[in-house]
């Protein structure tokens, strides 16, 4: 026994210096997970759209529509995170593949944020505001629906990362939802410019990540570091 517990005591500063890397790793992730679902869901763009779409509502259906605007998005991005890369499986689509062309996406997506703004997507007559334009294609669009797949990647991430990620999604769609309620008040404080601003930050900051991202798929840190 007394070998076993030497060993045990010799290893134990190897083992907390591995905890702490883990523990960085998964927070840098973490990070970077809550910065790329932010830039794609855009609360402040869906703000704007809201805003736009609901101005001649009475406060009730606001929330209503809020509501069902979160709700319906919220489905269709966890279960991006659930089966979105079982079906790419069952497709023969290599994440590897999905990686660039996620990554092209979400960068023209950003583009599109700097340059363009959000979606001007306007509502058919007889169609639920919180259907379309709201939660497909405002909230649960392209961008965030690839980044959610791409995020929960099962052969790189365990179950319980992946659950981490899930968490940020949902705190995410929360604030949107927040966001929503008190869309009059919030518009008016921000203002179109000040809204539009932080929206092009956001878009920066979303062509930045997406870049990694397809670097990360063709090894481009191997080449970097020659």
């Amino acid at each position: 026994m007394r070998p076993l517990l030497g060993l045990s005591a010799a290893q134990a500063p190897e083992r907390r210096e591995h905890q702490t890397w883990y523990t960085r790793v998964v927070a840098e992730k973490f990070l970077r997970d809550a910065l790329m679902l932010g830039a794609t869901i855009d609360p402040l763009g869906t703000l704007a759209l809201f805003v736009a779409v609901t101005k001649d509502l009475d406060q009730p259906d606001r929330r209503r529509v809020a509501r069902n605007a979160v709700l319906y998005s919220s489905v269709i991005l966890v279960a991006s995170v659930i089966v979105g890369q079982i079906i790419l499986t069952a497709m023969h689509i290599r994440l590897a593949s999905l990686q660039v062309a996620g990554g092209l996406i979400l960068f023209l997506l950003g583009l599109k944020m700097v340059f363009g703004g959000h979606f001007e997507s306007q509502p058919e007559a007889g169609h639920d505001v919180a259907v379309f334009p709201l939660a497909v294609p405002a909230i649960a669009n392209p961008g965030s629906i690839m980044a959610c797949v791409l995020l929960t990647d099962n052969n790189e991430h365990s179950i319980k990362t992946q659950l981490g990620t899930t968490a940020i999604l949902l705190a995410i769609l929360a604030v949107t939802y927040l966001l929503l309620r008190a869309a009059g008040p919030i518009h008016r404080l921000l203002g179109t410019n000040g809204a539009a601003i932080l929206t092009r930050v956001m878009g920066m900051i979303l062509c930045a990540l997406s870049v990694e991202l397809v670097m990360a798929a063709v090894g481009a840190d191997a080449w970097l570091q020659h």
